[in-house]
C-alpha cells in the first residue's frame, strides 16, 4: 500500500478486492432498505434492517460510533440533506423523499454508498431530482475512468462533470461544503471531492486510488445549516434534497465501482475493467 500526493492512500489489486467485498455488503443493506421503504415505516426500522444485513455478513457498520454517531445508517428525509439520525419517532409518510447512506467495514476495508428513494406516491419532480443526482454521480465516475485510462485525468475533472450534468438538467442547488472523499482503511480519507469546479486541477487520477463520489442537490437554495443534534444537515429554505453515492477504485485502464452489484458495467460499459464475479 503506497501513498500519493496529499497523503492519498493507494491500494493494491488485492486490497481493492477486499474493498469490493465490503462494497457488496453495503449494496445488500441498501437494497434491503429500499425494499422496506413505505409509509408507516420508521427510520429506526430501516436502521435495524441495515445493521442486521451488515452483521450477518460478518462486517461492522462503519457509521455506528463514528465520532459518536449513534446509528448504522444516515436517514435524511425531505429537507434533510445528509447525516440524518434514524429514530423510532420519525415515521415515513406518503410522498416523502429519503436518502439512505450506509457504510460497512469488512476485513479492515470500507465500503460507502447512498441512495435516494421516494416513499409511496412521490412527486415526479422530486424523483427527477434524485435521478439527476444519480446521473451526475455516474458522469463523475466516468470522467475518472477516462482520466486514469488516458493518464491525463485530474481530481477536479470529476467535480466538473458532476456539476455539468446538474446544471444542464435544471435549476438545482448544488450543496457546498460537503462532497465525496477518499476511502480505504478509513471511511474518510484524502482527497475531498467537490461536486463543482473547473477541470484539470488537483491530484492526478492514478491506479490504486479509491474515491466515494456523492452529489447532493436541492430543489431550491444550496445553502444549508446543521441542526442542534450536531449531525443533521438541512436546507436553509426547507426545500427537498437528494443525495447519492458510490465507492469506486481506479485501475490501470478504467474503474471498478465496488458498491455497484455489476461493478458499474450497465452505466459505464467498457470503462469498467475489473474481473466481474
Amino acid at each position: 500500500m503506497a501513498r500519493q500526493e496529499l497523503d492519498i492512500q493507494l491500494k493494491t489489486p488485492e486490497q481493492i478486492e477486499k474493498m469490493r467485498a465490503a462494497g457488496l455488503v453495503v449494496r445488500a443493506a441498501l437494497e434491503a432498505m429500499r425494499d422496506a421503504v413505505a409509509p408507516g415505516v420508521s427510520t429506526a426500522d430501516l436502521d435495524a434492517i441495515a445493521e442486521k444485513v451488515i452483521r450477518d455478513a460478518g462486517a461492522i457498520p462503519s457509521f455506528k460510533g463514528y465520532h459518536g454517531f449513534p446509528a448504522s445508517i444516515c436517514a435524511s428525509v425531505n429537507e434533510q440533506v445528509v447525516h440524518g439520525i434514524p429514530g423510532a419517532r420519525q415515521i415515513l409518510a406518503e410522498g416523502d423523499l429519503i436518502s439512505l447512506d450506509c457504510g460497512a467495514i469488512l476485513d479492515g476495508w470500507h465500503g460507502d454508498s447512498a441512495i435516494t428513494v421516494g416513499v409511496g406516491e412521490t412527486d415526479p419532480a422530486l424523483l427527477r431530482m434524485a435521478e439527476v443526482a444519480e446521473d451526475a454521480m455516474w458522469a463523475g465516475i466516468a470522467a475518472a475512468a477516462r482520466g486514469v485510462a488516458n493518464g491525463r485525468g485530474r481530481l477536479t475533472d470529476i467535480s466538473f462533470n458532476v456539476e455539468k450534468v446538474i446544471r444542464k438538467a435544471g435549476r438545482y442547488g448544488i450543496v457546498d461544503g460537503y462532497g465525496g472523499h477518499g476511502i480505504g482503511t478509513e471511511m474518510h480519507q484524502e482527497p475531498h471531492v467537490l461536486n463543482h469546479g473547473k477541470p484539470g486541477r488537483g491530484p492526478r487520477l492514478i491506479p490504486g486510488m479509491a474515491l466515494a463520489i456523492e452529489p447532493m442537490i436541492t430543489m431550491g437554495s444550496p445553502r444549508t445549516l446543521e441542526l442542534s443534534d450536531g449531525w443533521t444537515v438541512v436546507t436553509r429554505d426547507g426545500s427537498r434534497a437528494a443525495h447519492v453515492e458510490h465507492t469506486m477504485a481506479l485501475l490501470d485502464d478504467g474503474v471498478w465501482v465496488t458498491t455497484a452489484l455489476d461493478g458499474g458495467k450497465a452505466r459505464l460499459g467498457d470503462l469498467v475493467t475489473a474481473r466481474q464475479p
